[in-house]
């Protein structure tokens, strides 16, 4: 009894002294809010678009200190014969950058590339690594069709198989063994008279832009050593101090061959892994090959996009982490809907990265579908940082853009503000590249102090790991995104090869949170399959949940949305099925899948869907001025089948998705959200307290009564562009929701604080 007390008051103790912690904690936050210490601001790219020189260097940095910056990420830029990137004379130049950030309490980011895409060392690799840079997949064919012998000449390169298809019945027959010095001769067999088409697929050294070979982490390394190696080695005493952080550019699969993107050791990575042969499913990647088409694709741009992600980013965190340096950086061409030819798998390739990123320039709200898309990848594997390089390339903007772009992003998930940029010469940077955000800027250099604060209330109240809460995920529809895509397709590799229209994963979330004021998280199959956890009571509601039981960002689903497909794989529609079963709400939105992501698998996809839509549903044909079908049967969960068009099933909302985590009053009469101007918000709960972050992003003043799932009684106004903090009166507590009145300027925004 003794030895029950002891433990009893030892864990007491250990609890109080958490608590304390927490709370001082948590003093010292609303401290800071006030007025937040500049490491929290935001941390711009310093294009080095001119040799550096000391003078220089140490001018613009005190600038940036004045500005409110609170650290920089120097991109070099320069085109001058006079310094080469990683040459002596470069690295004891950005020495002194360094020194100068120590000096001054500023961080850097190693940014790895000369200019962008990462990849090229600035020509390094070619120039040192030829053998090294990217590969493209080609293939050869003919047709036959009564000729008693075939010879097909195989050009130079590594040659990853030779394939056998009847046109006819598409079956498939590995035949490389029959290629000897570069051709390839075929034997027709007695009595055969079947159509064949024979192929040949060589992966060929391409070096398009002098880029690495991304898939293959022995070209990565030399990457490595070329620009990581090289800064570490100049200066080490910066190294995991000054420099805390490292950011890649850009890197990319439709880049070479118009989306062919390979590399050598494809088949020998494949067998190891998966445990056959891939060369028979190689057809595929070109062109229709029947019945095995979906999954054919899978298996090999699903490879690919593994392959990816484990080459490039693997290979520079797992070189990082002993130094204690964290990586972030951005894909090209996130907002593309069909990843497959452009990014991989625009969730997956996140999974090794620990601050996944996002690229938006160009354009006020450009890559609003995709916001969701990145800040999801960081859910999916437990990452509490989500990065975003913004305001490039858009021209001499109103500052209140500056603003704009900020709320709409935090308030889809991103908390980690990297502007583009601050310019070494200013009037010697590339037309089309403003705005210069930077002290010297007339229009931009005296609000940057403010703005930096603005970031910086954001940066300390978002960065917190905790709890993001959302009741509704939807499936990322990777697996029918990598059936639907093939190599030359009919639009160019850099939008995606394939045009996408009938995926409307995109659209939906932007329906959900614009119309319908919902927040939501992209599930990957992978994780919901993995990583999720059917409750017959969450934490959050008492319903039937999905947990997705992460370490930093723990989340919790009561439904679950599957967007328009026509492939799914057999585990993921298993788990959804088990889900159904439980008690869990499903809500599908378009297309049903007809295809499964594995071989041979159709009848079982359709068994499933019947499980969870029933027979009546896959039976109907005729669907004509019917909205949505409700299956919901006893013991089970409700299952609904949405036949209208996306932006049109505003009104079926409450049946769908139940009654909303944050409820506004008189919906219909808020202003209209978009890409370029929204009512949006994000729930958090971190150490214990509930935090909403208000967005109005619009020109209208909204005037509305907010509802929130739960009971409070002490609740604040804590304001991020001017750190006051000010308490909630009149809330009312009524039903289990707690409901308060709100104001917002437009362009303005709030964080609202429960106290535990």
């Amino acid at each position: 009894m003794k030895r029950f007390c002891l433990i009893a008051s030892t864990l007491f103790f250990a609890l109080f002294l958490s608590r304390f912690a927490v709370a001082q904690d948590w003093a010292k936050t609303q401290q800071d809010f006030a007025d937040p210490p500049q490491s929290y601001n935001s941390r711009p790219l310093w294009f080095w678009n001119e040799v550096p020189n000391r003078e220089a260097t140490i001018a613009q940095m005190k600038r940036c200190v004045e500005s409110g910056y609170a650290g920089l990420a120097i991109l070099p830029a320069f085109r001058d014969p006079a310094m080469k990137f990683m040459s002596p004379e470069f690295l004891e130049q950005y020495k002194v950058a360094a020194d100068t950030a120590q000096e001054l309490g500023l961080k850097l980011c190693l940014y790895d590339e000369f200019w962008f895409p990462s990849g090229s060392a600035g020509g390094l690799m070619r120039e040192r690594f030829p053998e090294y840079l990217c590969q493209r997949l080609d293939m050869i064919e003919t047709d036959t069709d009564a000729e008693a012998t075939v010879s097909l000449d195989i050009p130079a390169g590594t040659l990853m198989g030779c394939v056998l298809m009847n046109r006819e019945t598409f079956e498939r027959t590995n035949i490389t063994a029959l290629a000897e010095n570069g051709i390839l001769h075929w034997q027709r067999p007695a009595s055969d008279g079947n159509k064949y088409k024979i192929m040949a697929f060589v992966s060929v050294l391409d070096g398009e832009r002098d880029l690495v070979d991304y898939l293959e982490p022995q070209a990565m390394q030399k990457f490595v050593e070329l620009t990581y190696a090289g800064y570490q080695k100049a200066m080490p005493e910066h190294f995991g101090t000054t420099i805390d952080s490292a950011f890649y550019d850009e890197p990319m699969l439709y880049t070479p061959g118009g989306g062919r993107a390979w590399t050598p050791k494809f088949n020998e990575y494949f067998e190891a892994r998966l445990g056959y042969d891939p060369v028979p499913l190689y057809p595929a990647m070109f062109f229709d090959v029947g019945p095995d088409t979906a999954s054919a694709r899978n298996a090999l741009f699903g490879f690919r996009a593994t392959l990816f992600s484990e080459g490039f980013v693997k290979t520079i965190t797992d070189w990082l982490k002993p130094f204690n340096v964290p990586l972030t950086g951005h894909l090209d061409q996130e907002e593309v809907v069909n990843p497959t030819g452009v990014t991989g798998d625009a969730i997956k390739f996140f999974e090794y990265q620990d601050i996944p990123g996002l690229d938006q320039i160009f354009k006020y709200g450009r890559g609003s579908k995709m916001y969701k898309l990145i800040s999801s990848a960081a859910t999916n594997f437990d990452k509490h940082l989500v990065m975003t390089e913004v305001y490039g390339a858009e021209g001499r903007i109103p500052v209140d853009i500056l603003y704009r772009e900020a709320m709409d992003q935090a308030a889809k998930g991103i908390n980690m503000f990297v502007p583009h940029a601050v310019w070494y010469s200013p009037k010697t940077m590339p037309d089309g590249m403003q705005p210069e955000l930077s002290a010297y800027d007339p229009l931009y250099g005296p609000a940057l102090p403010e703005y930096n604060r603005y970031i910086g209330r954001l940066h300390l109240l978002l960065q917190k790991p905790g709890r993001h809460v959302a009741d509704i995920a939807v499936l990322y529809p990777i697996e029918s995104l990598q059936s639907t895509y093939h190599f030359n397709g009919p639009i160019s590799a850099y939008e995606g090869g394939v045009p996408g229209t009938e995926d409307n994963y995109m659209d939906l979330g932007e329906t959900l949170v614009f119309d319908l004021h919902r927040d939501f998280t992209f599930l990957h199959p992978e994780t919901l399959v993995n990583r999720c956890k059917i409750v017959h009571r969450g934490e959050i509601t008492d319903k039937v949940s999905l947990q997705l039981v992460n370490t930093q960002s723990p989340a919790e689903f009561s439904v679950l949305v599957l967007p328009s497909m026509q492939t799914i794989g057999v585990k993921t529609l298993e788990k959804i099925r088990d889900f159904f079963n439980a008690g869990g709400c499903v809500v599908a939105v378009g297309t049903l899948p007809q295809h499964s992501a594995e071989p041979g698998k159709d009848d079982e996809i359709q068994q499933l869907l019947r499980e969870i839509f029933s027979d009546d549903i896959m039976k109907k044909s005729d669907f004509t001025g019917i909205a949505a079908i409700e299956h919901s049967p006893p013991g089970k969960g409700t299952a609904f089948f949405i036949l209208v068009a996306v932006k049109d099933f505003l009104n079926l909302a409450t049946d769908c998705f139940g009654v909303a985590d944050v409820a506004f009053a008189d919906n219909k009469q808020l202003p209209k959200s978009s890409a370029t101007g929204s009512l949006n918000y994000r729930h958090r709960v971190i150490d214990g307290r509930d935090i909403y972050f208000f967005s109005n992003s619009t020109d209208a003043k909204i005037d509305t009564v907010v509802s929130l799932r739960g009971t409070f009684t002490q609740l604040a106004w804590w304001n991020p562009h001017d750190g006051t903090i000010t308490a909630v009166p009149n809330a009312v507590n009524s039903e289990g929701r707690t409901r308060i009145a709100m104001k917002l300027e437009p362009v303005s925004s709030l964080f609202l604080v429960a106290e535990p």
